[in-house]
């Protein structure tokens, strides 16, 4: 991509936290070891021969590293169900942020919801990043996309980022490992941000043509006798 067809967001921190915390990353940087250990093929018992994982499956690595990660700041113990952290807040640091990294929300807030749980908060992972984004464009903010293994869920939000910048994004999420004991280490992804233009969309429904039609054979009979024909023939690179 041209640099000049790069767009960027712009992510600020106060200066007393400079240095200190960790930076959000573009999440192409930001892989799993278990999807770096993957092998790209494995034998599928059912067909009775070589298939590919998803590792080879374009769709789910561009969703994977597509936007920005944002990083756990401080290393998160949890023992019982009860969260520790060591936090030393810098001499300075304004009394208007946050001095914690996480916080939570009653479970009231939830009810009715899937995500309720009556003996249970919603955690905050509470966000020491404000983040600027090009003028039409919002954020998506979701959690790490395929990241089941992570001990909780970041619930989604879209924020419009090119105007409300001035003020951190912080991230609730259901822990829905309660039997996790241990510590969730620093720069763990705690949200993934997608930024996306804001458009109206409307839909049309037709049917298939004769030519469609035959087209669409064509595209699934190639797709048949070669896996890789999205990636070579389909796919827009991105990066």
């Amino acid at each position: 991509m041209d640099q000049a067809d790069q767009a960027t967001l712009i992510f600020r921190c106060p200066r007393e936290l400079d240095g200190i915390l960790p930076r959000p990353i573009p999440a192409v940087h930001g892989l799993p070891d278990w999807f770096k250990a993957l092998p790209q093929k494995a034998f599928n018992p059912t067909m009775g021969a070589e298939a590919q994982t998803v590792k080879k499956c374009p769709p789910f690595i561009d969703a994977m590293t597509h936007g920005f990660l944002i990083p756990l700041p401080v290393d998160l113990e949890v023992r019982d169900g009860e969260f520790s952290w060591k936090f030393d807040v810098p001499d300075g640091f304004f009394s208007e942020y946050s001095h914690s990294p996480i916080g939570f929300h009653d479970s009231s807030q939830i009810a009715g919801t899937p995500f309720f749980d009556e003996d249970r908060f919603i955690i905050k992972f509470n966000n020491f990043w404000t983040i600027e984004a090009p003028a039409g464009y919002s954020i998506f903010f979701t959690h790490p996309v395929n990241r089941a293994d992570l001990p909780f869920t970041t619930l989604t939000g879209l924020v419009d980022c090119d105007s409300f910048h001035d003020s951190p994004v912080n991230f609730p999420a259901r822990w829905h490992d309660a039997a996790f004991n241990g510590i969730l280490p620093k720069g763990t992804p705690v949200a993934q941000c997608l930024p996306i233009r804001r458009e109206s969309w409307t839909g049309r429904f037709e049917t298939f043509s004769t030519e469609e039609t035959e087209q669409m054979i064509r595209t699934r009979e190639a797709i048949g006798q070669d896996a890789d024909v999205y990636r070579r023939r389909f796919r827009t690179p991105k990066r």
